[in-house]
């Protein structure tokens, strides 16, 4: 994130998270912005399968739920996966300073760009048939597996079960 983004939520209120503890949920009223300022913040969606997906792995620096700014109602649940803090300003207060300062505009009209582009690949990644070229496509965006008690949040990641990813994982040990 840009320091100008950052700089916009200097003078936010901060919230602290314990794990697990849900900022927001899906159908309530949006009114705040969040940028994460410590820990991690998931973006959950639950599918009518009782699929959780995760749509967002918000770490410091990160705005969360970015198309919140846009929208009357949040689209999906805001659950810390560990202790963190949250900056949050109203809304109103974000979307002024957008309509006020061209320079900002600009550079959140590229984030959010970004964005999309980051949440197409995500589902790109989601419509590969095995689990084995899910991981795959995963990894080879950079990204790594976290500590052993962390995998299912890239199973929710990659939109499948846990106990398919840990076959494919044991799979790729032995292998």
């Amino acid at each position: 994130m840009s320091a100008l983004l950052e700089t916009l939520f200097s003078d936010a209120r901060i919230l602290t998270l314990e794990r697990g503890q849900a900022l927001f949920h899906a159908g309530e009223a949006v009114r705040d912005m969040y940028l994460v300022r410590a820990g991690q913040v998931q973006l959950l969606r639950h599918t009518t399968r009782g699929i959780c997906l995760v749509l967002q792995n918000a770490t410091a620096g990160m705005v969360l739920a970015e198309a919140s700014a846009y929208s009357n109602a949040y689209h999906c649940d805001a659950v810390a996966t560990q202790p963190s803090a949250v900056s949050a300003m109203p809304r109103q207060a974000f979307r002024a300073a957008l309509e006020r300062d061209a320079a900002l505009a600009q550079l959140w009209a590229t984030h959010l760009a970004q964005s999309v582009q980051a949440a197409r690949f995500r589902a790109e990644i989601r419509t590969l048939p095995k689990v084995a070229d899910r991981l795959d496509a995963w990894l080879a965006e950079g990204n790594s597996l976290p500590e052993r008690g962390r995998w299912q949040d890239v199973a929710a990641e990659l939109g499948v079960s846990r106990e398919a990813l840990y076959r494919e994982l044991s799979r790729r040990r032995s292998a």
